[in-house]
């Protein structure tokens, strides 16, 4: 056996250890901080229209902005991770975003505004390409699925966070003062979370794949001893990227697109699917259901606060599901649940009851919230280790595109057609991440247990579950 096999086998088998959770918790900020932006600026939109005179197509595009950020940061940082390695990237980027968020609170105008949100998207769309691969390559195989899971469940604590400061501090402060501070807040979060990042070493399989067997081999000793050894901290490896691997991003697509087609179009379909619904679902919320039912505008983040706790429950659920009946049954149903819970929001709405569409939204964002986290794991360990940080920032990208039309699909079928059609439409793409995965589930390879390189035949690496198929 030689040294890298041998090297992939001590990171499978390893027991899990404080390396391994202060990883989780420390790359899990990310996701938390996007959830914080998006429920933020979705709370003080109204804010800015009154403070700078917008129309509501203005005000849209400030929530739309932030999704044509995201795809640029995904697309273009999951290459840059890809070649010059996770721990660089998601230094860099949380950088971006903690320096941008703060100049956030400092927006003098609307086209400040924008400018700072595009950045500041762009920082955070580079955390998904960049923590998605670094997670799936730090845990072992047995542990892989439910950690990637926790890591995509801290959105909803970053969304519950968002609707406490809006309680607490936003309501509480003068309206030009309290945004500013929101903002401020989650750079101080960014800043925190960075000094915890300096820890996190380069991932051993990124440098596997790059030639270093040495570096790899050394920081999995540490990963084995449960510590951060100092020469590990700044991340410097004295060595250089074999050549081959130097691909410029443009031969990178092609590879994914040549060589793995099924696999790319498995990710982006999932991505597009999760980002249409979820997005789609809280837009057509605040636009169209909210009003309908006459909710108060003061009760407003707490209607978002209860419906986020159902999102943490529902994602902690997908989170034991993974590794225990597998990503081929855990994802297709959570997708098909996703679009039950919007007819659930369909029925609540004959009603007419503000309490039956809060019940029904709760389950509903339970059921997205866990349909996505378990998309994520799903497609990040689909793609061979010197392109999944490419593979997963182009799912990602796809992804947004459906973000974004979403909502302007949705809001013109309810102008014209009314609101159960429109819903009927949003219940549709969560359809598409079932219906995706029927072919995966008959012809692709079941993640639990299995290491990654296994899925992918990149290696004859034995899985560690042996009955995982």
């Amino acid at each position: 056996m030689n040294s890298r096999i041998l090297s992939l086998r001590r990171l499978d088998d390893v027991s899990w250890n404080r390396v391994h959770t202060a990883i989780t918790i420390a790359l899990g900020v990310g996701w938390l901080l996007d959830a914080f932006e998006v429920t933020i600026v979705n709370n003080v939109i109204s804010v800015f229209k009154t403070l700078w005179h917008l129309s509501n197509t203005q005000a849209s595009w400030i929530l739309s902005i932030w999704f044509v950020g995201i795809m640029v940061g995904a697309y273009g940082f999951g290459y840059l991770a890809d070649r010059y390695g996770r721990k660089r990237l998601f230094l860099l980027t949380l950088l971006l975003y903690g320096t941008f968020t703060f100049l956030t609170a400092f927006a003098w105008d609307y086209a400040s505004m924008m400018v700072l949100r595009f950045v500041t998207a762009i920082g955070v769309g580079a955390e998904y390409a960049a923590i998605n691969a670094a997670i799936s390559e730090f845990i072992p195989a047995r542990h892989r699925g439910k950690t990637n899971a926790t890591v995509m469940n801290f959105w909803s604590i970053g969304a519950i966070l968002a609707a406490l400061v809006t309680l607490l501090l936003i309501n509480q402060l003068p309206t030009d003062i309290g945004w500013r501070a929101a903002f401020g807040f989650g750079a101080v979060v960014a800043v925190a979370a960075a000094f915890a990042r300096r820890y996190i070493p380069e991932s051993p399989r990124w440098l596997l794949a790059h030639g270093d067997t040495r570096a790899a081999s050394a920081i999995i000793d540490d990963i084995e001893r449960g510590r951060f050894s100092d020469t590990r901290l700044t991340g410097k490896q004295d060595f250089t990227p074999e050549p081959t691997i130097r691909r410029n991003f443009w031969s990178q697509s092609r590879e994914l697109i040549r060589m793995h087609p099924g696999r790319l179009a498995l990710g982006c379909a999932l991505d597009f699917s999760e980002a249409a619904g979820y997005y789609g679902l809280f837009a057509f919320l605040a636009l169209f259901i909210l009003p309908a039912v006459h909710v108060d505008s003061a009760f407003v983040p707490w209607f978002y606060l209860i419906g986020n706790v159902g999102a943490l429950a529902g994602g902690l659920i997908v989170a034991t599901l993974l590794d225990s009946a597998g990503r081929k049954i855990t994802v297709p149903v959570s997708y098909a649940l996703a679009a039950v819970g919007v007819l659930l929001m369909a029925a609540a709405m004959t009603t007419h009851d503000w309490r039956w569409v809060l019940a029904a939204f709760t389950l509903a964002n339970l059921f997205a919230t866990g349909s996505w986290v378990s998309a994520y794991p799903t497609f990040s360990e689909i793609f061979p280790t010197q392109l999944r940080s490419t593979g997963i920032g182009i799912s990602v990208a796809v992804g947004r595109i459906g973000a974004f039309t979403a909502p302007l699909l949705l809001t013109y079928i309810a102008d014209t057609s009314g609101m159960i059609p429109a819903l009927l439409v949003l219940a549709s793409f969560w359809l598409i991440g079932a219906v995706a995965m029927v072919p995966w589930y008959f012809r692709g390879v079941e993640g639990k247990g299995k290491a990654l390189e296994a899925m992918v035949n990149a290696l004859a690496v034995p899985s560690v579950d042996p009955v995982a198929k």
